[in-house]
């Protein structure tokens, strides 16, 4: 049997079932964006890298109000939730050049949703031939940047559009 040395999980699989309370409302609470992998923070919402991504560059953007479904979200939220959709979208297109993008929610737990009781919207860069056999066939993703590579550039990314347009 050949192995895959991944010493980042080990805090994931150590703590695996032990996650007390909602995982986006303690990110949007603490002010330790860097840690928590919070890249950018909106009126009503934040943006947040996935700490066990699909590809590289996948980001959730989650409302700071603790809703578990759109119909609950007040308009305002939706509305900048989509809008810093949009914007991840370009800055992960100027960064990385992806061929296409997964955009979407899953709501509710028969849905895929991790966390079903806090809405969060994915998206996830794609690249032609970015499944490989190792996703396929091994269930196992490798991702050539290290979140706090990322982290670096997104952040920078949302910090600087926002003093270009100022």
């Amino acid at each position: 049997m050949d192995r895959l040395w991944t010493p980042w999980r080990y805090q994931y699989v150590s703590t695996a079932g032990q996650q007390q309370g909602c995982i986006f409302c303690e990110k949007a609470s603490s002010h330790n964006d860097r840690e928590n992998l919070v890249v950018f923070r909106g009126e009503r919402n934040f943006v947040l890298l996935n700490l066990f991504p699909y590809n590289n560059g996948h980001v959730m953007i989650a409302p700071y109000e603790h809703v578990a479904t759109l119909e609950e979200a007040q308009p305002e939220t939706v509305v900048e939730l989509i809008l810093l959709t949009r914007e991840c979208i370009a800055h992960l297109r100027s960064i990385y050049q992806p061929h296409g993008f997964n955009v979407g929610m899953n709501l509710g737990a028969c849905a895929g949703a991790g966390v079903a009781d806090h809405i969060h919207m994915h998206v996830v860069p794609r690249w032609v031939g970015d499944t490989s056999f190792m996703t396929t066939v091994g269930e196992t993703r490798v991702l050539p940047e290290d979140l706090s590579a990322t982290w670096e550039k997104l952040h920078r990314a949302f910090h600087q559009a926002r003093t270009d347009s100022a």
